[in-house]
């Protein structure tokens, strides 16, 4: 709840006083811009109407006083008035003391090793997930925490896994199909193709931008091994982190080259770091695959050995069954990762016996609006 109200340079700043003792600073120009009246923003869809340009460059307020759980402000030269609800400002305050979270993003993810998630693997049952928004919410609220989930009940038919991604998006169709086939063949144009086991990885690193979820679903499988399993890709380099901040530092400061020519068709190259991070620190992305790593020649040669050495170490938390959940797929099974956080690998598997999965791509972007929008329908319901 709003208490005082006081204006500071001319009207050029304003302080807000809290009940419970704190205080808020704002810009003239910063709460002018992100005016919430119709005339600012649209109704229909709360995109902003005008531009920086709009606003006068001198705006300042002139009057400001508390009504109830708003807070009108006239702006000058404007003489436009404009009410902001308290907890709209309590929740935007972006005059802090205390360290910000990192990234706007950052407080859903949940970071996750083999002793927190081994036996919790997230699941849903595909038939329960189409049918009722509040099953579908947690599932696709397991992804965006985690970064993985398990789906079953998916008919074990060629392009069922299409319908995964039809719960919350779009597939993102690629220069390997619509989907693509994952099993054992004669001459494979890559290595998930073959019966070999594979390194925790990142699909498609050699892609701007990535895709960011990958759907692999099970038709039939009836070898011996050929386990999947996926690796907390921010954990990992959480841990890195506390063990070796320089390592850390080299591998997110330094791109890395990653390519991809598997038809004469195809050429396919990306410059970014194994470790992204956004201007505020926040983590944002892990790209790791070392069969599309293309020579490293952006690192200086003062630091490559020390980039060498953090790129080993990576490898080795990576591998380190302590990062690791696994799962066997049986089949009308599936699972999502996020393509840019959560490392997904499978163990070699033998020659007899049939083993078929199918893979898409699809992004985030989908997955994140269908969630936000069950559940602000939940939060209007209850209200």
């Amino acid at each position: 709840m709003l208490t005082t109200v006081r204006l500071g340079d001319d009207g050029r700043t304003i302080e807000l006083g809290w009940k419970d003792g704190a205080a808020s600073r704002f810009h003239a120009m910063w709460l002018r811009d992100n005016a919430l009246d119709d005339k600012t923003r649209s109704a229909g869809n709360g995109q902003r109407l005008i531009t920086i340009l709009d606003i006068p460059a001198e705006t300042r307020i002139g009057a400001a006083s508390v009504k109830g759980d708003l807070l009108e402000v006239t702006f000058v030269p404007e003489g436009k008035t404009v009410g902001f609800p308290a907890g709209w400002l309590r929740s935007h305050a972006y005059d802090r003391q205390q360290a910000r979270e990192p990234g706007w993003t950052g407080g859903d993810i949940e970071r996750w090793t083999n002793a927190t998630m081994q036996n919790s693997v997230p699941r849903a049952a595909y038939p329960d997930a189409s049918r009722d928004s509040d099953v579908l919410r947690q599932w696709l609220a397991a992804v965006r925490s985690y970064g993985f989930a398990v789906m079953d009940g998916l008919p074990a038919e060629s392009g069922a896994l299409c319908r995964v991604a039809d719960l919350f998006g779009y597939i993102r169709e690629t220069n390997y199909g619509r989907w693509f086939e994952v099993r054992a063949e004669v001459n494979p144009n890559n290595l998930a193709y073959t019966n070999l086991g594979l390194q925790a990885h990142t699909d498609n690193p050699y892609r701007d931008p990535v895709p960011t979820l990958q759907i692999l679903a099970c038709i039939e499988n009836a070898v011996e091994g050929g386990e999947s399993s996926v690796v907390d890709g921010f954990a990992v380099a959480s841990a890195l982190q506390a063990e070796n901040p320089d390592g850390f530092r080299l591998l997110s400061s330094y791109p890395a080259r990653f390519e991809y020519a598997g038809s004469s068709d195809v050429r396919l190259q990306s410059k970014r770091p194994m470790i992204e991070l956004g201007p505020d620190g926040e983590l944002i992305c892990i790209r790791f695959n070392n069969r599309s790593l293309a020579p490293a020649v952006d690192v200086p040669f003062a630091e490559m050995d020390k980039y060498y050495a953090a790129y080993r170490r990576f490898a080795e938390l990576i591998e380190d069954p302590a990062f690791e959940v696994t799962f066997k797929l049986e089949a009308g099974e599936s699972f999502i990762v996020d393509n840019t956080r959560v490392m997904h690998a499978r163990k070699a598997f033998s020659g007899s016996g049939k083993r078929w999965l199918q893979g898409c791509y699809a992004d985030k972007d989908g997955l994140l609006s269908t969630l936000a929008a069950i559940e602000h329908g939940f939060k209007e319901a209850a209200e």
